[in-house]
């Protein structure tokens, strides 16, 4: 720090206010300071950065299921976000999640002293395993469920089913089929619901659900199942990989996509753009879901007030898996 004071022509103080983004600097000594940081390729102690901020620019993240789609991507933005904020995240996946796995995680991360936990909780068990959990430390949770008290970003999921279910309806179809997701996975209960819930509102009949476990081989199997009945003609599929499994089935089962039948998946992963045909899908923003959770999170830790559930909308991407239902002569 010294040298680049030297250099600045300025005290040490006055580098240290500039490391800290003090607003008691005049703008000429600011930009000293940063050209003499830049030339110098100096870089803040951590633990003395830590000292004098007392904060140590690490956030925790317990993840579940980060092995699918929704959370990884949520994961990989919420990084990237606070790195441009200046912190590193210290990770810890779940794979089996009670609340002991839950109670260990954050105790762990308060240990690693982090300014802020972000939990990414896909599943019923990871959302009521935050409930009651004591901590000190600002904490947000990604996905709508319990209200246990922590503040949420989520999808509003129910809302993309229903796009998705009003749109084969508009489309002609008299009832939509849908293929979920496994149980105990609030994404699913959440697709179910808002599924249901439009059938209900447009007086048609809601079949049983054929559940996949968001696989595109549970997808095939599924769609086996729905293609020897001639009468379906349109799929809602809970997300996008199992959508490619059915349309696969439907396929080698010699019923035509979409002139037969129509299908709609839910995600928008980039694959289905590449599908022939290309898939109709609700597209989730997890990207922006993270960047929302990362930045609640530092107002959090900025002494921003708690703040309710924010829902991030989700919106019907229409490609060419979807269409009238066929006439029956």
């Amino acid at each position: 720090m010294r040298d680049v004071a030297r250099l600045a022509g300025v005290s040490h103080q006055t580098v240290s206010r500039v490391l800290n983004d003090s607003p008691m600097v005049s703008e000429a000594a600011r930009a000293k300071v940063q050209a003499a940081v830049a030339q110098l390729g100096y870089r803040p102690h951590a633990s003395a950065r830590a000292l004098a901020t007392k904060r140590t620019m690490h956030l925790g993240v317990v993840c579940v299921g980060a092995e699918q789609y929704g959370p990884s991507l949520t994961l990989m933005a919420a990084a990237a976000a606070a790195r441009e904020a200046g912190y590193t995240c210290n990770l810890h996946p779940l794979e089996t999640v009670d609340r002991r796995a839950m109670r260990v995680a954050l105790d762990q991360l308060t240990r690693d002293a982090v300014d802020g936990i972000l939990v990414i909780a896909p599943t019923d068990a990871a959302a009521s395993s935050v409930e009651g959990q004591p901590t000190d430390i600002p904490l947000v949770m990604f996905e709508p469920g319990i209200d246990n008290g922590t503040t949420k970003i989520a999808i509003d999921e129910a809302l993309g089913a229903r796009l998705a279910t009003r749109h084969l309806l508009d489309l002609g179809h008299t009832t939509v089929h849908h293929v979920s997701g496994p149980e105990g996975w609030l994404g699913t209960r959440a697709r179910i619901e808002g599924w249901r819930a439009e059938l209900a509102a447009a007086g048609r009949p809601a079949y049983a659900p054929v559940a996949g476990d968001w696989s595109s081989l549970s997808g095939y199997h599924a769609g086996q199942r729905l293609a020897g009945d001639p009468s379906v003609t349109a799929v809602f599929v809970a997300n996008d990989q199992m959508a490619i499994g059915v349309m696969a089935a439907m396929a080698d089962a010699g019923r035509q996509v979409p002139s037969q039948v129509s299908i709609v998946g839910f995600d928008d992963i980039p694959e289905v753009s590449w599908t022939r045909p290309a898939l109709t899908t609700v597209q989730l923003d997890f990207a922006e879901v993270g960047r929302r959770c990362v930045q609640r999170l530092l107002g959090y830790i900025d002494g921003d007030e708690v703040q309710t559930t924010e829902a991030v909308r989700p919106h019907l991407l229409t490609r060419a898996s979807s269409a009238a239902p066929p006439v029956i002569t």
